[in-house]
């Protein structure tokens, strides 16, 4: 009996090595991800038992609402002459990976729902909660302007007219927040629709309360609270694997397909790339990103003869032109969906609002260093460990915050996920300011201003007693603008003149500050197309 046993052993451990070594099965013509590969632990990618450990095969695919823009190379910047003379966005030749992009902004509703989801999971009538969901709101108040009425501050947000209007007053910082929301909560629903996680998830009578809703940095880590939303009967009877709850799950979360890569902000190269549409308008000196003279920006034939289209401040005091033949048909902003989109399907990228993206502004980008994906801002964290070996967890009593200008303050994360620390932060990785040139040949003193290109206001703040929160000026001498609290904006808005509908223009205003003209849109890591190659 041992004999056999032995013998069995060493049978199975010679057949897996001349799998991974390429012999015994047609491997010189399969391909990965086809029907013909094997992994080299023998295993292949759907094992119909649920035991492939790098889990299931996962083909790219565009979720509702997102655009598929395949990368490649560009030049970015403007072509045209740089009459504000602010020479921070000459001509450069740029690379970007293929991503999915929004074919919108995100609307009134979209930002609605990721609201009224922290206020019904995080209760402001508990203490420790009660700047969660305050503190994501737009600020109402940039519709405010001390010579002009205007009732949007009470309706723009709530309002359902206004559902599928931009959401504007929301600061940079508050939109990475939705985005990390909107990856949550849409693994959530894939997860859902795969039988993994109960569909009842959020009735009455389970109720996902605080610190015991879905994360993606515990699915991931296979924490123990997974028992509390894994629908454990329906995962057996999917997979047929009688053994352990414990075991269907670890085997099952390996196994899982369909999951849904991260939303994040665009970055700067992104965005520009994707306003252009080049994969589809090669007719450079024609399109009308490169050049927006009114004439280039009307209908030439049909119902839109004559009439603009895009959303922009046509000259003073004209924002939609005459009643009655309305240009543009917006004195502020509209319908995202309202004017027609680019070549590649994305809608309002030279009009209605302009958008944060992810990058942190400096005057220069240094494409010598990184001319592949560039992209300033980047930081790295990880989740801290417990001495146990556990994963840190922000609790109740632990949630952290940064301070918006209006006072209000946002979460850094909430109670239930992984507390992570920065490792690294090249925010200021050659940059072109003192401490980070090469050459400087020391230090300066802290205090000392004149060695410091990027001597800006820095943001400070007084905690009345009522608890209020007041900026406080800084009264150093200041001797610039520019500092690590300010990101990239681009695209033109309804309160812009077309000069500001180049792609290639750039601006930066204060991430902790809304505005009502700035909105935002998603995009995610895409992988390139097979298709479209060069054939010989």
């Amino acid at each position: 009996m041992k004999k056999t046993k032995l013998f069995s052993i060493v049978t199975l451990s010679a057949t897996i090595l001349l799998v991974s070594c390429g012999g015994g099965g047609n491997s010189k013509n399969a391909k990965p991800g086809g029907s013909g590969f094997v992994s080299k632990t023998g295993w292949k990618p759907n094992d119909k038992n649920g035991w492939a450990f790098s889990g299931r095969e996962q083909k790219a695919k565009a979720l509702p609402g997102m655009v598929y823009v395949e990368g490649g190379t560009f030049t970015m910047g403007l072509v045209a002459d740089n009459v504000m003379h602010d020479w921070n966005n000459t001509p450069r030749r740029m690379q970007v990976s293929s991503f999915y992009l929004g074919d919108t902004e995100i609307t009134n509703y979209e930002y609605r729902s990721y609201v009224t989801w922290l206020r019904l999971v995080f209760p402001s009538s508990d203490p420790n909660f009660k700047n969660i969901q305050v503190g994501a709101l737009p600020d109402t108040l940039v519709w405010n302007n001390k010579l002009s009425r205007n009732d949007y501050a009470e309706t723009y947000f709530r309002s359902p007219e206004y559902d599928y209007y931009p959401v504007v007053g929301v600061s940079w910082l508050q939109a990475t927040k939705y985005c990390d929301w909107l990856t949550d909560r849409a693994n959530e629903k894939a997860l859902m629709n795969q039988g993994v996680i109960a569909k009842d998830l959020y009735s009455a009578d389970k109720g996902s309360t605080a610190g015991a809703t879905f994360n993606m940095d515990k699915f991931k880590s296979g924490d123990p609270e997974l028992d509390s939303y894994i629908d454990k009967q329906k995962l057996q009877k999917r997979t047929g694997i009688k053994t352990t709850n414990e075991k269907i799950i670890a085997a099952n979360k390996g196994a899982t397909s369909g999951l849904v890569e991260k939303f994040r902000l665009p970055t700067e190269v992104e965005w520009e790339f994707a306003a252009l549409g080049l994969q589809k308008q090669r007719e450079y000196n024609n399109y009308l990103g490169k050049n927006t003279e009114i004439s280039n920006l009307k209908g030439k034939k049909g119902r839109n003869r004559g009439m603009y289209l895009e959303n922009f401040k046509i000259g003073r005091g004209d924002y939609s032109g005459v009643a009655g033949w309305k240009n543009d048909g917006a004195p502020t902003t509209a319908d995202v969906k309202q004017y027609p989109s680019n070549d590649l399907g994305l809608y309002g990228m030279y009009g209605n609002v302009a958008e944060w993206v992810a990058d942190i502004y400096r005057p220069m980008i240094d494409e010598e260093f990184s001319d592949f994906n560039y992209y300033r801002g980047n930081v790295v964290t990880q989740p801290v460990r417990n001495e146990d070996g556990t994963y840190k967890k922000i609790d109740n009593a632990s949630i952290k915050y940064d301070t918006l200008a209006d006072g209000r303050v946002i979460y850094r994360g909430l109670p239930g996920e992984f507390e992570r620390k920065t490792l690294e932060d090249n925010s200021n990785y050659r940059d072109g300011d003192y401490q980070s040139s090469l050459d400087a040949g020391g230090t300066p003193p802290s205090d000392s201003a004149e060695f410091n290109m990027y001597n800006s206001v820095k943001p400070k703040f007084i905690v009345n007693k009522d608890g209020s929160v007041v900026l406080e000026k800084d009264k150093a001498k200041v001797t610039s603008q520019i500092s690590d609290y300010v990101r990239v904006v681009k695209g033109g808005s309804w309160l812009d003149s077309a000069y500001w509908l180049d792609p290639g223009q750039r601006r930066f205003k204060n991430q902790t500050k809304g505005y009502g003209w700035i909105g935002f849109r998603v995009a995610q890591d895409a992988k390139n197309s097979k298709k479209g190659r060069t054939k010989r």
